[in-house]
C-alpha cells in the first residue's frame, strides 16, 4: 500500500442506498437455513475434506520425514504434491475457519484456522489483510492489499502506472506463484510491522511485540519441519531440498493466484477510491456485488478444491457462512439481484475468467 506507515481510518459506507436489496437478501438466506433445518457451518462433507486435502499435504511429509520415500524423484513428486495439498488446505480448510465460518465454537476455528501456520503463513496477519482489508474494502484503492501489490503489478486503475505494467499482462502469471514463497520468507514481518503503525491490530486485541515472537517461533517451526529435518534425513544434496521446497510453494501460490485475482480483476468488477471524508457512497453488500465475479458454478470438482471459491459473490456476502452452501445461496442472490437490478458477475467457466483477467491485465497497463 502506497502509505505503508500511516494509520488507516476506517471507511463509512451508506445506510440508506440499496437498503431494501441488503435486508431482503439477508432475510432469504436466513429463512433458507430455518426452513431447511441446517446449520450455516460445515456439515459431514466438509469434515471429509478436511481430512482429504490434509492428509494430501500431511502424508507426503510424513513419507520424507520418516526415510520411507528417499531417492530423488520421488522426494520431488512428494513435494510437488505436498504443493497441491497446501493450495487445497488454504482454499478449502483454513479459510473458511479463519472467517469463523468452520464452527460455531470459536476455539475449533482458531485451531483448525491454524493450519496456515503449517504451510508457512500466520493466522494473524492473513486475517486482517483477508478478513479486514479484503473484504471490507474490496477494490478500494489503498485499502484493499490484494490489489495494491507489488510495484510491477497494477491492479488498479487508480494505482500510479508504470511503463513496465504494459508487459503485465504476459509476466504476472509467473510472480502469482510467488506469492507464498513471499509468506514463508519476508512477507509476514512486513505486514506486522505495517498493521501496528496502521494500528491494527487493535481490531484483534493483539501486541505488537508477543506476536512477533510467536510469528519467529512459528517460521522456525516451518523451516525445520518443511527444509531442515529433510536435509537432515535425506540421502540427497541440501540445495535441491530448497529447490524442491521452492517448487511446491510456488505450485500452490500460483493456484492462490489464479484462483482470487480473477474474482475481482475482470473488466465487469468496479474499482473505488473513497471521498475525503471517508465515505463510500454506496451500500455494502451492493459494493461486494459490483467489485466481485463469480466463474465456473457449474463445476462440481473444481468447486470441491477451491472451497467454493468460484462462488466469491456469495462468499463476499456471506463469509461466515460455511462454503458447502454457496451453491444453494446463490439461486437466492442471484434472483434477489435481478430482483433489484443489481449486477451479479459471473463466468461460464474457469477458463473464461482467466482469459478476462489477462485481459483487463493488459488495459490497466495502457497509461
Amino acid at each position: 500500500m502506497s502509505s505503508a506507515t500511516k494509520e488507516l481510518k476506517p471507511l463509512r459506507f451508506s445506510h440508506t442506498i440499496g437498503k431494501d436489496f441488503s435486508s431482503t437478501l439477508n432475510k432469504r438466506v436466513r429463512a433458507y437455513f430455518k426452513e431447511n433445518n441446517i446449520s450455516k457451518y460445515a456439515n459431514t462433507s466438509m469434515v471429509i475434506k478436511t481430512i482429504v486435502l490434509t492428509l494430501v499435504y500431511l502424508i507426503p511429509l510424513i513419507l520424507i520425514l520418516t526415510g520411507v520415500v528417499s531417492s530423488f524423484w520421488m522426494v520431488f513428486l512428494m513435494y510437488v504434491i505436498m504443493g497441491f495439498g497446501m493450495a487445497g488446505c488454504g482454499l478449502s480448510i483454513m479459510h473458511d475457519a479463519n472467517h469463523g465460518a468452520y464452527s460455531k465454537k470459536e476455539s475449533v476455528n482458531i485451531w483448525v484456522g491454524r493450519i496456515i501456520n503449517l504451510v508457512g503463513g500466520y493466522a494473524l496477519n492473513w486475517k486482517i489483510q483477508h478478513n479486514v482489508l479484503h473484504h471490507t474494502y474490496t477494490n478500494v484503492h489503498e485499502y484493499d492489499e490484494d490489489i495494491s501489490t507489488i510495484g510491477i503489478m497494477r491492479f488498479s486503475p487508480d494505482e500510479k502506472w508504470k511503463p513496465i505494467h504494459k508487459y503485465q499482462y504476459l509476466y504476472a502469471w509467473f510472480f502469482y506463484g510467488l506469492m507464498t514463497v513471499m509468506w514463508m520468507t519476508t512477507k509476514d514481518f512486513q505486514q506486522l510491522k505495517r498493521y501496528k503503525d496502521k494500528d491494527l491490530l487493535k481490531n484483534f486485541n493483539q501486541s505488537y511485540k508477543k506476536n512477533m515472537v510467536k510469528l519467529v517461533i512459528s517460521k522456525l517451526f516451518y523451516y525445520t519441519l518443511i527444509i531442515a529435518l529433510p536435509i537432515i534425513i535425506l540421502p540427497i544434496s541440501w540445495y535441491w531440498v530448497v529447490l524442491f521446497v521452492f517448487v511446491m510453494h510456488y505450485i500452490a501460490g500460483f493456484i492462490l493466484g489464479i484462483v482470487f485475482q480473477p474474482a475481482h480483476v475482470v473488466p465487469e468488477t468496479e474499482f473505488v477510491t473513497a471521498s475525503d471524508d471517508l465515505t463510500i457512497e454506496n451500500n455494502f453488500a451492493i459494493h461486494q456485488m459490483q467489485t466481485t465475479s463469480n466463474f465456473a458454478p457449474k463445476s462440481r470438482i473444481f468447486a470441491w478444491y477451491v472451497g467454493g471459491l468460484n462462488y466469491q459473490v456469495e462468499h463476499h456476502l456471506f463469509p461466515n457462512i460455511c462454503h458447502v452452501h454457496y451453491k444453494k445461496l446463490s439461486k437466492i442472490v442471484k434472483e434477489t439481484a435481478k430482483e433489484f437490478n443489481v449486477p451479479y458477475n459471473s463466468h461460464k467457466t474457469f477458463l473464461q475468467a482467466i482469459y478476462y483477467h489477462g485481459k483487463m491485465l493488459k488495459q490497466l497497463g495502457k497509461a
